[in-house]
């Protein structure tokens, strides 16, 4: 720990167990939005990324998201014949093929973020609006110092 090495062990188990059954409420409650699509968690994840991080090869969201290639593939496949993505070549090196998301794609991110703000708004109009500015604050903190 650093400067505060006061925490006693049963209040840092206490947050770690809070963030983490956090995590799985906010990845169940994903799953249940995403029953509503005509997606799956997987490609959700892969449309992130595509969205984030522009026209990626195969084998950099194989990377980004630890799934082997062979099943990112398959994966794109999918994802390619319900019209989310296209393999474009890059033109720089023919060789190079990238997945680019389509605007299907993107509509799709669109709605299930939606819905998921919608679901976070709720739970949060129960607090005051200093408790979630609060809330916000202390979670961007602790974002931050985990990431370093």
């Amino acid at each position: 720990m650093s400067a505060q090495t006061d925490l006693s062990k049963e209040l840092v188990a206490e947050i770690e167990r809070l963030v983490r059954e956090i995590s799985v409420v906010v990845k169940r409650k994903g799953r249940e939005i995403l029953n509503e699509f005509p997606i799956t968690p997987p490609q959700f994840t892969a449309l992130l990324w595509l969205n984030e991080e522009g026209d990626m090869t195969i084998g950099d969201l194989s990377q980004k998201m630890y799934l082997a290639c062979s099943t990112m593939t398959d994966l794109i496949d999918r994802m390619e014949k319900n019209g989310l993505v296209e393999r474009v070549r890059d033109e720089r090196d023919r060789r190079v093929v990238r997945i680019h998301l389509l605007e299907k794609g993107r509509s799709i991110i669109y709605d299930v973020m939606e819905a998921r703000l919608a679901y976070l708004s709720d739970v949060l109009s129960r607090f005051s609006k200093e408790e979630v500015k609060e809330m916000s604050k202390h979670l961007s903190l602790l974002h931050r110092e985990m990431n370093r």
